[in-house]
């Protein structure tokens, strides 16, 4: 009996102390003394004094700022005064957790006089179970939540587990594409593919798991790894406050991806830069970028880093791209309001393109709201527009937009000659996204653009683009994925006349391509993931067509042969992690093509020019003609000295099958595209590049200098008086140069705070060279010379002021060099008629080129609920009514050769425009 009492006794003094101790931690004491202090300052100071760790959403308190002051108060009374007047709660546990909720009471079991000296209520004492554990494939939307990854019970002897998952919008379930997600320690990282998608090989244990993407809130994931399994993540978007302005993608991309030379630009960025009639344009926006140019107004060529504007793979949804502008150049092909993101490869290429010398712009539409119906439209002086989307099911989404132009009455308003001329466009888009189970999802898009346009003339030009194409997205398992991508694009251009019947013409050319393509994509380990697929492309064009309008008409039909290609690749690159320092991306790209008939083939004898009087016959030939293969080398690797800073190198090689027949500078409707064939060889190209990359402040200032030296083979240009147009032996019209881009190019990126925006500036040189006697006759005797797209010096400042949530302001500054021009120095006669002499080609500049806009960004009201969502955008471009020259001219008149400046715009432009989303 008398052990039994002191047992009692014993057992009822451990549990007085052991209630006394847990009763003085849960008590602990604090001291704050803090100033307009933020949420995670709060928690940080609260968990130094204390043994507890909280956990909240940090987004539901992004607008709580504190003031306080206190001295050895107990936890909860420290908790009550910072949150009292504001719907924030908390609640402890018995495991030293402390959650922090708005809006509503989480109710956990504690001790029943926990709060007795802190005066708290009695809402936060009732029991409710906290589970960790989730579904085998989560959907992860907290940040202090530990979600646990795998089955625990099974046992395993591995070390590292897989885990992947697909990062979406939490608003609209959209793909969030190029996402970093990351951890520390150790340092392994990768980024989402383009259905958001991603797969990491991490050690066994507990991990915080780092997520950044554009115009998303950064964020991170508690996870604890048993085993293999799905974890996806939903991020929300970044609320733009006056200290947080995010314009541009990839925090960190440029010193922690291997590949140099790319941009990649967010549509909200691309939207504050102010264009010609307040009209969203990527296009122009690109061109703001180091290393690419425009031969000025109203061109949407684009040259970069020395080639031509032909060579240039514009992706629209995998599809190319052939003519993206719309009227006469001023505005691009693309609707702003479906546009998800746009990148540019102007180095170290990825083995998976291919097909163009110097650049690939890849452009991708956004899916479609998956949650609810949504929609936005715009009118301005020229343009509307009107996008719709939102789900069709559970499972699938869509959206559609549109644009449409009423330009005419500006054109009334044009000076003798111009005065009458009348001018359409329209482009429609088409997706649809559907989601067969977790591992297939297959994608539909189509987009038809089509333009007509006269000069106060009886001629209409007119052109279109139309694609359509199906993706199917199919997942073998946490490491392998492959992409199949198939479908049919056409470009159509049609110049018609019929003032004379007797003279009423219609002068076409098209293209037609039906391609495929299978990607595969699988990640190994840390250190190794692959890429590697084929392409197949099919190439159908009309190359000329001159035929009567009517029955009335005399003119004799003409059409030039049609041409059939099949163009196909095999590749494969390994993008290495040696170590976190170290990395390397290597690849290779085998092309072949061919060419295919029945065609009429031109024969010439060798060692001599190609010209009519050398052409030997013309031989009719069926089946593969002629066959091309070249291998195509993709490398670059990136050593990073710090966090902050890193070195990287680049070198590739390119084919180009096929080539635009043309003297002008710029993409013009009336331009002709040719494929390589038995006179007509591919162009080749071989770049190396160096680049040294620096951000300052936390990566809210990136700085990049990159530097390139490319050559270039058999790039065409055009014999003095070429026919271009209608020409039935273009080979002997055109003559095969080399050449050699060189240049330097500097970027500084702003990309947080009230002022932000870019400043670029690039130094560069594109030279050509016809030294070759045995082809034709020599160009400037031989020697170089610079291509008629050559602008040696390009600046652009692009900055945007945000006042308020509001309004907000954005300068857009442009200087660059005069492109070349070739000049006339007399006149001689031959043939019984005069002709003119011209000097040197591209021997001279037409006057350098400066220009300035300025727009406003007027928000309506952030309510959260109201039915639409209005803004304005008002400015003005070329604020100084500079009349930059397009292109200098010559006419003959009197006797003499008199020059004439052309300038597209040579005044300021007030533009406005109205937006609404729904």
């Amino acid at each position: 009996m008398k052990q039994r009492f002191i047992f009692l006794l014993f057992i009822m003094g451990f549990l007085f102390f052991s209630k006394a101790f847990g009763q003085q931690d849960s008590l602990s004491f604090v001291s704050l003394d803090l100033k307009n202090a933020k949420i995670n300052e709060i928690i940080t100071e609260l968990e130094k004094q204390t043994n507890y760790h909280f956990y909240y959403d940090a987004s539901e308190f992004d607008s709580l700022l504190v003031t306080i002051s206190i001295k050895q108060q107990p936890l909860a009374n420290a908790l009550n005064q910072l949150f009292n007047k504001t719907d924030f709660n908390f609640a402890f546990d018995n495991n030293f957790h402390v959650f922090l909720t708005k809006g509503k009471t989480l109710n956990l079991f504690i001790a029943t006089d926990f709060f007795a000296n802190s005066n708290q209520n009695n809402r936060r004492k009732t029991q409710t179970n906290i589970n960790y554990a989730e579904e085998p494939e989560q959907k992860a939307v907290w940040e202090n939540k530990l979600y646990e990854i795998g089955d625990k019970s099974i046992k395993s002897l591995q070390k590292n587990f897989s885990i992947s998952g697909y990062l979406k919008d939490a608003i609209s379930g959209e793909a969030i594409v190029g996402a970093s997600v990351f951890i520390e320690q150790p340092r392994v990282g990768i980024s989402t593919d383009a259905n958001g998608y991603y797969s990491l090989l991490l050690p066994k244990g507990r991990h915080t798991l780092h997520i950044r993407s554009v115009g998303m809130k950064d964020t991170k994931r508690q996870i604890y790894i048993y085993n293999n399994g799905k974890f996806n993540i939903d991020l929300k978007e970044t609320v733009v406050a006056l200290n947080d302005v995010i314009i541009t993608a990839q925090k960190e991309s440029n010193i922690k991806n291997a590949q140099m030379g790319v941009q990649k630009v967010d549509i909200k960025a691309i939207k504050q830069v102010p264009v010609v009639f307040g009209e969203t344009d990527i296009l122009k926006v690109i061109s703001t970028l180091p290393g690419v140019k425009t031969t000025g107004e109203a061109s949407t060529g684009l040259n970069v880093r020395g080639g031509s504007a032909d060579q240039n793979l514009i992706l629209f949804n995998d599809s190319p791209i052939y003519n993206p502008s719309h009227f006469f150049g001023m505005f691009s092909a693309f609707n702003p309001e479906i546009i998800k993101d746009v990148e540019l490869f102007k180095s170290s290429i990825p083995a998976r393109y291919g097909g163009r010398l110097s650049s690939v712009l890849n452009i991708n539409t956004r899916e479609g709201n998956k949650e609810k119906f949504t929609g936005s439209a715009g009118i301005g002086l020229l343009t509307s527009r009107l996008n719709i989307e939102g789900p069709i099911n559970s499972k699938t989404s869509f959206i559609v937009g549109g644009r449409t132009t009423y330009a005419n009455w500006l054109l009334n308003l044009l000076p003798e000659p111009y005065k009458g001329s009348k001018a359409t466009f329209y482009d429609l888009n088409l997706n649809i996204s559907h989601e067969i189970n977790k591992k297939n999802n297959v994608y539909l898009t189509a987009y038809l653009s089509q333009d007509h346009f006269n000069l106060n003339s009886d001629t209409l030009f007119g052109y279109r683009n139309k694609n359509v194409s199906i993706k199917w997205k199919h997942l073998y398992n946490d490491k392998l994925q492959s992409v199949f991508t198939s479908g049919l694009t056409n470009y159509h251009y049609k110049i018609s006349s019929q003032k004379f019947p007797a003279t009423a013409y219609q002068l076409g050319f098209d293209i037609n391509q039906a391609f495929f393509k299978a990607h595969f994509n699988y990640y190994l380990d840390k250190k190794h993931t692959f890429d590697f697929g084929i392409n197949t492309l099919h190439y159908q064009l009309h190359p000329g067509s001159y035929l009567p309008l009517s029955n009335e008409s005399l003119v004799k039909p003409d059409q030039i042969a049609t041409e059939k290609a099949l163009e196909s690749a095999i590749y494969f690159s390994d993008t290495y992690t040696i170590s976190s320092l170290f990395t390397l991306d290597a690849g290779i790209r085998f092309s072949v093509f061919n060419y295919l008939g029945p065609h009429e083939v031109n024969i010439y004898p060798a060692n001599l020019p190609k010209t009519l009087n050398n052409m030997l016959n013309s031989v009719s030939q069926n089946g593969i003609i002629k066959t091309y293969a070249a291998p195509e080398y993709r490398a670059s690797l990136r050593y990073a000295f710090t966090d902050n800073f890193s070195l990287k190198a680049g070198y590739n090689t390119q084919q180009q099958y096929i080539h635009s027949i043309s003297n002008t500078a710029s993409i013009a409707p009336t331009d002709v595209w040719k494929l390589s064939d038995t006179n007509i060889k591919p162009q080749h190209g071989s770049q190396v590049s160096l680049g040294v990359y620096n951000n300052f402040k936390s990566n809210s200032i990136e700085t990049s200098v990159e530097v390139y030296y490319k050559n270039i083979k058999n790039y065409l240009d055009y014999k003095s008086g070429a026919q271009l147009i209608m020409n039935h032996h273009i080979e002997t019209d055109v003559i095969a140069t080399k050449g050699k881009a060189y240049g330097v190019e500097f970027l500084v990126k702003k990309l947080k705070g009230k002022l932000n925006g870019w400043v670029s500036y690039t130094w560069s040189r594109i030279l050509l060279k016809m030294d070759d006697p045995q082809a034709g006759e020599l160009i400037n005797k031989g020697m170089f010379y610079p291509a008629n797209y050559d602008k040696p010096h390009d600046v652009s400042v692009i900055t945007n002021y945000h006042f308020s949530h509001r309004f907000s302001t954005s300068l857009n500054v442009t200087y660059s060099t005069g492109r070349p021009i070739t000049l006339p120095s007399g006149a001689y006669n031959y043939g019984g008629s005069v002709r003119t002499l011209y000097l040197e080609r591209n021997g001279y500049r037409i006057p350098d080129y400066f220009r300035s806009d300025f727009s406003m960004n007027i928000e309506g009201n952030h309510k959260v609920f109201q039915k639409t969502h209005n803004s304005w955008t008002l400015g003005v471009y070329n604020i100084t009514g500079r009349k930059n020259p397009y292109s200098v001219y010559y006419i003959s008149e009197n006797g003499q050769t008199n020059g004439y400046k052309l300038s597209i715009f040579g005044s300021a432009i007030p533009f406005i425009n109205f937006n609404i989303r729904f």
